[in-house]
């Protein structure tokens, strides 16, 4: 595992979890958003590697709509065919490369 510079506490780690999850429920139906994104709503934007983890292994997390989230490219998670099959259930459409069309599709909220 990576070692970063900015480790966090326990603590720290169970509200960015908390953050994450909330953060990807609020995610509009045709739309995306990126695992960076999210790490930097959630205040800690070195730790989007984490994000992907947080969805992938926390029980509970299948029932967000996690197929919403991509990489900063638009591509969809290897092994995942279904994830590209919900997104155009939504409306999203991808360019002729298999990736998301990130200028039409990105959802970029700010939280106060």
């Amino acid at each position: 595992m990576k070692d970063y510079p900015d480790q966090m506490t326990q603590e720290q780690a169970c509200a960015f979890r908390d953050d994450v999850l909330n953060i990807v429920s609020q995610i509009p139906r045709g739309s995306v958003t990126t695992y960076g994104h999210i790490a930097a709503l959630a205040g800690w934007p070195s730790h989007s590697r984490m994000v992907g983890r947080i969805l992938r292994y926390t029980p509970g997390a299948e029932r967000l709509p996690c197929y919403r989230v991509v990489n900063i490219e638009g591509r969809t998670a290897p092994g995942w065919s279904r994830q590209r099959l919900l997104l155009e259930e939504e409306g999203v459409t991808f360019k002729r490369n298999g990736h998301v069309d990130m200028d039409r599709f990105l959802w970029t909220p700010t939280f106060e």
